[in-house]
């Protein structure tokens, strides 16, 4: 039988099957399901530093409204510590995750403020945390801030937390990188251990009734892993990082096509959204049947065959792909 193992940030996962952030992995029954389906690892929920400081100001406002007027009004106000705000409920869940489970578990931030992102990433460390995704997320919208600087406060923050953090560090990245090769080589010398490929953003829709900008939440499809694809198989070999692909993992030939490109681990949310934990298993049987019928003896010797620098047509992952696509289509339909 093929040995399924892969290495994943320097932890030793029996699959690279991952189940990533999702409301499945946040609660500990869920992620306990996952684990007896089959989940070499879980990546939990993000703490957002935004979600925080807003409960807080929230919390702030109610406590104080009214004391201007009536001054006896703050003899009755309830202390501060009896509100659940903060991260605590987000901790605890890292601490009994780790605590139950016998899988490594992988905590997610998405701050806003360097001293958010250090403060909240000690936080989960000292939680148990196994590993940390960092998810660098914001809206470029300002046109007085150029790349070149927003790279650079990504490239400072990653090297501070490296300093502050002992466990290992992912950087769950976007796809709009303007030189995204390069980026993801300084990520990794700022001492990202690995690379989640690529961060699938929720976009804003308009409700035709309200004129209001709402929400839309859309599951992924396995088409959209072909992005991920064509970057892990260009960036492996030439970044020393492990590299992870999230978004559009549906399926063992998902997952397949992502290890031959170079992937040391996939991971799935909506796929299991919409058909259960039970989902990982039916990948993994079906991973291994692929392995065996092909004569594979690991997912080690896979992993990255197809990749960028194996392929005899390297062009192949850049525009002269393009440029043959477009021509399928006319092929395909018979014109």
């Amino acid at each position: 039988m093929a040995e399924l193992g892969t290495r994943y940030l320097g932890l030793t996962l029996r699959t690279p099957l991952v189940a990533s952030s999702s409301p499945l992995t946040g609660t500990l029954d869920g992620l306990r399901r996952l684990e007896d389906a089959g989940a070499a690892a879980v990546v939990l929920p993000s703490l957002f530093e935004e979600e925080l400081a807003s409960e807080s100001l929230a919390v702030h406002h109610a406590l104080e409204a009214g004391t201007g007027v009536f001054a006896e009004a703050l003899d009755y106000l309830p202390d501060r510590e009896s509100y659940a705000v903060g991260p605590d409920a987000h901790l605890e869940l890292v601490h009994v995750a780790k605590r139950s489970l016998a899988i490594p578990v992988i905590a997610s931030l998405n701050g806003t403020t360097r001293g958010g992102w250090i403060e909240h990433a000690h936080l989960l460390e000292t939680a148990g945390a196994d590993a940390i995704e960092l998810n660098l997320y914001q809206v470029a919208a300002d046109p007085a801030h150029d790349a070149a600087a927003i790279e650079s406060r990504e490239i400072e923050l990653v090297e501070a937390l490296r300093a502050q953090a002992r466990v290992p560090l992912a950087v769950k990245l976007s796809p709009f990188y303007t030189a995204l090769a390069h980026f993801a080589q300084r990520l990794v010398a700022a001492g990202a251990g690995g690379l989640v490929l690529f961060n699938r953003f929720y976009q804003p829709d308009l409700d035709l009734e309200t004129l209001e900008v709402a929400p839309q939440l859309t599951l992924s499809r396995s088409e959209e892993s072909r992005l991920a694809l064509r970057w892990i198989a260009i960036l492996r070999r030439r970044v020393a990082a492990s590299l992870a692909a999230t978004s559009g993992v549906h399926s063992a030939d998902d997952a397949l096509k992502l290890l031959l490109a170079g992937a040391d681990a996939t991971m799935l949310a909506s796929a299991l959204l919409q058909r259960g934990p039970a989902r990982i298993g039916e990948i993994e049987r079906d991973l291994a049947r692929w392995l065996e019928a092909r004569e594979y003896e690991s997912v080690e010797q896979l992993k990255g065959s197809v990749s960028q620098a194996a392929v005899p047509d390297p062009e192949s992952f850049e525009r002269a792909n393009y440029l043959r696509t477009l021509r399928s289509w006319s092929r395909d339909r018979g014109h």
